[in-house]
């Protein structure tokens, strides 16, 4: 029996890897690097490449992000959305289709790390932009690829309307996700997220505001393979 993973001291001193969540979930880690030092992602990052572990870093600021490339040189890295995965190229797809769905050009960030999340998870994913309700004619044109997917993420701020209206539309499961654009009203995600925890329209499941990653994950999830 291969004896237990024990860190270094230096990694000992603030985190306890999870090396075994991919055998135990069939998902890997994912490193939340924000309220984290630049010098203790870099320590996470030397050991997840000495395992060889799949792993994503999310919300790594430019300190994170020189740390991590430093020990995974080759690491994808989309600056945006502070996202990094390592290695860089996703499994090959396998699973239903999951599609990201952005309100506008402003939600792109956290629609892009949802999208990544569920490519790096081993998910067939694709994006479609800038399809919010105060142009719904833009939205109807793609009801014929909305009805394709397995699931839908859909990502909106200001008002959050947009996954109810979606989930109306559709026969597949809706992972909404508020974002924190907005004038002031939106209180930074929170009106959107009331708005979405509101829904009338049934099969809407909400993450937290901006949490790309959490939904990306979720849809992951359900469009699994059987």
């Amino acid at each position: 029996m291969t004896a237990p993973w024990e860190p270094d001291e230096a990694l000992a001193a603030f985190a306890d890897l999870d090396l075994d969540r991919a055998a135990r979930r069939g998902y890997p880690e994912a490193v939340y690097c924000r309220g984290k030092t630049a010098e203790q992602v870099g320590l996470i990052a030397g050991a997840l490449r000495g395992h060889g572990a799949r792993t994503l870093f999310t919300r790594a600021g430019p300190e994170h992000t020189a740390a991590i490339l430093g020990e995974l040189p080759d690491a994808f890295h989309y600056a945006a959305s502070g996202l990094l995965a390592w290695p860089p190229d996703p499994p090959d797809p396998v699973g239903g289709r999951v599609l990201v769905v952005a309100a506008g050009t402003a939600d792109q960030p956290v629609a892009r790390e949802a999208l990544l999340t569920a490519r790096h998870l081993g998910r067939p994913a694709d994006l479609i932009m800038d399809v919010g309700v105060a142009g719904l004619h833009r939205l109807l044109r793609r009801l014929d690829v909305l009805r394709t997917a397995r699931v839908i993420v859909v990502v909106a701020g200001m008002d959050g309307a947009l996954p109810g209206v979606v989930a109306g539309l559709v026969a597949a499961p809706v992972v909404a996700v508020p974002t924190s654009t907005g004038y002031g009203a939106a209180f930074e995600g929170l009106a959107p997220l009331l708005t979405m925890l509101n829904s009338c329209a049934p099969g809407v499941a909400v993450v937290n505001i901006d949490n790309g990653y959490g939904a990306g994950h979720l849809a992951a999830q359900i469009a699994a393979p059987p």
